[in-house]
């Protein structure tokens, strides 16, 4: 849709005064759960390796199946605690996140009479101009070319 001037609305940008839109955004560093989640089961998996061959036990048992029994138990309670883990951290980057402004830059285009970034230029006579060769480059030399 466009409006009565003739610019689109909706694009951020006002054509006619030179305003650019501003937003005010909220910034916190949110921990990634995943990685808690796995270092937690490590984590419990590495106790069950202790409880089971740390300890003298039972010799009816043998401390592989023992270590088994134990790595699923503390493995899950690992997975746990590293899940509550990062609940805390993330109830805390809320607590601790910060307000922002931004503001709309435009774009750089053909509409705005500036070529892209890396873009090809043309010479006039519409071909692309060559490369500019390096100085110390002879042609003979062995490496990466461009």
């Amino acid at each position: 849709m466009a409006s009565e001037d003739g610019t689109p609305e909706g694009d951020g940008m006002s054509e006619r005064d030179g305003m650019t839109e501003r937003r005010e955004i909220t910034v916190r560093r949110a921990p990634k759960y995943v990685p808690f989640l796995i270092l937690g089961g490590l984590v419990g998996i590495a106790v069950a390796a202790v409880i089971a061959y740390g300890r003298p036990g039972n010799e009816t048992y043998d401390p592989g199946t023992v270590f088994g029994f134990f790595m699923v138990l503390c493995g899950a309670g690992g997975v746990i605690l590293g899940a509550i883990a990062a609940l805390i951290l993330d109830r805390l980057s809320v607590r601790r996140a910060q307000h922002a402004v931004v503001e709309a830059v435009p774009e750089a285009g053909p509409e705005a009479g500036q070529p892209l970034p890396g873009a090809e230029r043309q010479d006039p006579e519409g071909q692309t101009p060559s490369a500019p060769e390096h100085p110390h480059d002879n042609g003979h030399e062995a490496g990466p070319r461009s």
